[in-house]
C-alpha cells in the first residue's frame, strides 16, 4: 500500500513539473513574444523579458525581434526623368512595431523581407523614374565650385554644373521613406529609414560616360600642353632677345677695346718711326721677309728691285752688291 501511494505522489509531482515546465517560459532582452493557441494569436503582445506563464500543451511562444533589421534590396535598373538608365540600389531600417499584426500578415522576418521587396522597389523606382539624375546625385546644399575647378569644366557642361537643384537627394530619400510608411503599418512593421546606397549607370551608358570623360581630359591635357609650349616659346623668345643684347653688347666692348689698342699701337709705331724712319724701315722689311718666304713658291725679281734692297746693300767684305753686279764682279 505505502508502495503504490509512493509511486502516485511521484508520478502526480512529475505531472505538476510537467505542467510548470509547459507552463513557464523565459523572454530574451530584445526580443517581443505572443502566445498562439492552435495557430491563432491569443492576448497581446509580451515585450517584458523575463518569467512568463502560458497554457501547456496547448498554447505557445512565437519569438520577434524588437531591435533594427536590415532590409537591402536588389539593385535594379531604373530609367530616369531624363531616359538615362541607372543601378539603383537601397537600403532601409526597419522594426517589428506591432508583433500581432507582424505575425497575422506576415508570419515570419523572411516573409516580412519579400513584402518590403515589393513595396519599396516600387516606391523607389517611381521617385526615381520622376526624377532627374542630377538630384538623385547631388544634395541640397551641394554648391557650385569656383575658382580654378571651374576652368577644367568645358563650356558645354558649365550650365549644368551651375544648375539649382530643387529637390536633391535628401529629399527623394525622404519621399520614398513618406510613401512606403504609408503602406507598411498595416504589417506590423515600422519603417524607420531609407537610404539610396548606390547609384550607377548601366554598362553601355557607363562606357559613352568614360569615353566622354577620357576625351574631356585629352582636351585639357591638349590645352595644357598649348600653354605649357606657348610660355616655352615666350621663355626662348625672351632667353634668344638677352642673348643677342649682350652679343652685341660684348662684340661692341671688343671692337671698342681693339680700336683703342690698334690706335695706340698705331701711335707706338708712329712715334718709333718718326724716332728712326731708316731702321722702321728695315724691320718692317725683315718682317716681309718672313711673310713671303715659302718653299712651294718661285720669287723672280729684277735686279734693280727695292724688294731685297738692304740685302743687296748688306755685304760682308764691304763691297757693295749692286755695283759688283753692273761692274761684272760677279
Amino acid at each position: 500500500m505505502k508502495s503504490i501511494l509512493k509511486a502516485v505522489t511521484i508520478a502526480i509531482a512529475m505531472a505538476i513539473v510537467i505542467v510548470l515546465y509547459g507552463g513557464l517560459y523565459t523572454l530574451e532582452e530584445g526580443l517581443q513574444a505572443i502566445v498562439v493557441q492552435f495557430g491563432r494569436p491569443v492576448g497581446e503582445p509580451i515585450t517584458e523579458a523575463g518569467l512568463h506563464m502560458k497554457l501547456p500543451f496547448v498554447q505557445e511562444v512565437r519569438r520577434f525581434e524588437k531591435r533594427l533589421l536590415i532590409w537591402d534590396g536588389d539593385p535594379n535598373q531604373v530609367p530616369t526623368k531624363g531616359r538615362e538608365f541607372i543601378w539603383v540600389d537601397t537600403t532601409a531600417r526597419w522594426r517589428i512595431a506591432d508583433a500581432k499584426k507582424f505575425l497575422e500578415n506576415v508570419a515570419s522576418e523572411e516573409g516580412a523581407q519579400s513584402r518590403l521587396n515589393d513595396i519599396l522597389d516600387s516606391v523607389v523606382r517611381d521617385q526615381v523614374s520622376s526624377s532627374e539624375l542630377v538630384e538623385l546625385v547631388r544634395s541640397a546644399s551641394w554648391e557650385v565650385p569656383e575658382g580654378e575647378a571651374l576652368k577644367e569644366i568645358p563650356k558645354e557642361r558649365e550650365a549644368e554644373l551651375k544648375r539649382e537643384i530643387a529637390r536633391g537627394r535628401e529629399e527623394i530619400t525622404r519621399t520614398i521613406l513618406t510613401e512606403a510608411q504609408k503602406i507598411i503599418p498595416q504589417y506590423g512593421i515600422k519603417l524607420v529609414d531609407v537610404r539610396i546606397k548606390r547609384l550607377d549607370y548601366v554598362e553601355s551608358v557607363r562606357e559613352k560616360v568614360y569615353e566622354r570623360m577620357i576625351s574631356e581630359r585629352k582636351r585639357i591635357a591638349a590645352q595644357f600642353r598649348s600653354e605649357g609650349e606657348g610660355r616655352s616659346a615666350e621663355i626662348l623668345g625672351t632667353m634668344e632677345k638677352e642673348l643677342r643684347r649682350i652679343r652685341s653688347t660684348a662684340y661692341r666692348q671688343v671692337q671698342e677695346v681693339q680700336g683703342k689698342a690698334d690706335a695706340e699701337a698705331t701711335q707706338i709705331y708712329g712715334q718709333a718711326y718718326n724716332k728712326n724712319p731708316e731702321f722702321y724701315a728695315f724691320l718692317q722689311t725683315l718682317e716681309s721677309y718672313k711673310k713671303k718666304t715659302n718653299k712651294n713658291s718661285v720669287l723672280i725679281l729684277t735686279t734693280d728691285s727695292d724688294f731685297y734692297q738692304y740685302i743687296k746693300q748688306a755685304s760682308p767684305s764691304g763691297i757693295h752688291p749692286a755695283r759688283d753686279l753692273e761692274s761684272g764682279g760677279f
